[in-house]
């Protein structure tokens, strides 16, 4: 039995979702769409929503779940929107927004031009604090894997691009021969 599957979604004000093929959930921050998931069905009641399951096989109960929590997060992303923060740490390691690209200076011998994606926007603050929203869960949460992928943090020292609150254990470095 699915737990989560089974949880209906409320409809904040402002929601509405137009069920078919095709998902499409439309609010105050902008419009998703997106595909059922395999033998699964949506249906609105009032002011929320229920995901039901063809059967209770393995992927259909699987399907379930994912189709449920899925739709979750379109509901919240064009209610209230998602967000992820991004810590720059290192001596000369800083972004600059220019326009729909973000240039990126991590100690390489050349800056990185990072252009943002559709519907996702990016601020850089000048301590090192990047900021990026967007009202597609997915992603935002890409962009600033990809945004940290350009310069994971150090072992070491711990320099580089960070989730802001991420522990980063760093490790001892050489020791002096005796």
């Amino acid at each position: 039995m699915s737990r989560i599957g089974n949880k209906s979604i409320a409809l904040p004000k402002g929601v509405t979702v137009t069920t078919g093929d095709t998902l499409t959930v439309k609010g105050p921050k902008g419009e998703l769409s997106r595909g059922l998931v395999a033998g699964t069905t949506v249906t609105v009641e009032g002011e929320s929503l229920r995901v039901g399951r063809a059967s209770d096989s393995r992927t259909h109960r699987a399907n379930h779940g994912l189709m449920r929590s899925l739709l979750n997060n379109m509901v919240i992303g064009v209610s209230a929107g998602f967000e992820r923060r991004l810590e720059i740490l290192g001596v000369g390691y800083k972004a600059q927004s220019r326009g729909s690209t973000v240039v990126f200076n991590l100690g390489y011998s050349h800056p990185i031009n990072y252009k943002v994606p559709d519907g996702i926007t990016v601020d850089v603050d000048k301590k090192g604090k990047i900021t990026i929203k967007g009202i597609d869960k997915e992603v935002v949460g890409q962009t600033a894997a990809i945004i940290r992928g350009f310069r994971p943090p150090d072992a070491y020292k711990g320099k580089g691009v960070r989730y802001e609150g991420e522990y980063i254990r760093l490790k001892a470095g050489k020791a002096a021969k005796a």
